[in-house]
């Protein structure tokens, strides 16, 4: 089958798109008018449904549903050129369904979409299913955005999400693999990975949160303390030492005749002096000069 691989100019916008296959309406609350009944053998499947996987036991589920109610919501179908059968563009699901309950006929909305706009229609289907994880929802989000350059307010608007949801989500995309698969076996949720994003190592605060049996709250204070543990000035190796502080330092060793060390750290006005005594006799003397010194400020 050969259609147009580039889009129609700029095609006819997400809105109007989502307004003509009215994806994202509960069947139950705006069922669409059917152009017509197709013989089920007629319609096949998209081959290129990003969507591969369908959990049976809610196919199961759809197919009770369908027995006593029938199709409510049409399926959204193209007619595929110089034959006599239709593609699926949304609906797959209820086509699985519908041959588990074995009906012959089903209603359905034809539609002459290009092959580009099958695949976003795909892809937006696939962002209203109600058991995506976080994951799998963000990585519907980039490809509506990196394949059809869709910006997240028109998102947001098409699909009537909140444009903070929208960003929230695409976050996730930065973490490292093996905490996204953490999310996509529902062994962290969507707040644990959101706090986990600001962290330096994101992979080993996972795995103490699922370890431990975490919060989010809990989460969030863990990920905060070690932040700023790790934010802490420290001190300076000498080869960071600037001029002044290592001329002090040779001062007090002369004077003292003992080893100086000054470290300043870093950021702040405080610091550490040590002093290196080689024998008894030398700290004897250090304890004298230092109460001299004490003595004299009186």
């Amino acid at each position: 089958m050969e259609r147009k691989a580039e889009r129609r100019g700029l095609g006819r916008g997400l809105s109007a798109l989502m307004a003509d296959i009215n994806v994202s309406a509960p069947a139950e609350v705006s069922p669409r008018r059917a152009d017509m009944t197709l013989p089920i053998e007629k319609i096949a499947p998209n081959p290129n449904q990003p969507r591969r996987a369908f959990n049976q036991e809610a196919l199961q589920d759809l197919a009770s549903s369908i027995r006593q109610k029938g199709v409510i919501q049409p399926l959204i179908v193209r007619p595929v050129d110089g034959e006599d059968r239709y593609e699926i563009v949304a609906g797959e699901r209820r086509w699985r369904a519908s041959q588990l309950a074995q009906l012959h006929e089903l209603p359905v909305i034809v539609r002459d979409f290009d092959d580009t706009e099958v695949l976003e229609v795909a892809i937006i289907e696939n962002i209203q299913r109600s058991d995506l994880n976080p994951i799998e929802e963000a990585m519907g989000f980039r490809q509506l955005m990196d394949r059809f350059g869709h910006t997240q307010d028109k998102l947001a608007e098409a699909l009537s999400k909140s444009r903070s949801h929208i960003a929230n989500l695409l976050r996730l995309l930065n973490l490292p693999d093996d905490v996204q698969a953490l999310l996509r076996d529902g062994k962290l949720s969507a707040g644990h990975a959101r706090a986990l994003i600001t962290s330096g190592d994101a992979s080993g605060l996972a795995r103490q949160v699922v370890e431990k049996g975490l919060s989010v709250r809990e989460t969030e204070r863990l990920v905060k303390g070690t932040t700023e543990r790790s934010q802490k000035p420290r001190a300076p190796k000498p080869g960071d030492k600037d001029a002044d502080t290592r001329a002090l330092e040779a001062d007090l060793t002369a004077n003292l005749g003992m080893e100086v060390q000054i470290d300043h750290l870093a950021g702040g006005e405080s610091g550490v002096l040590s002093i290196r005594y080689r024998s008894l006799d030398d700290l004897d003397n250090l304890c004298r000069a230092l109460s001299a010194i004490r003595a004299g400020s009186k």
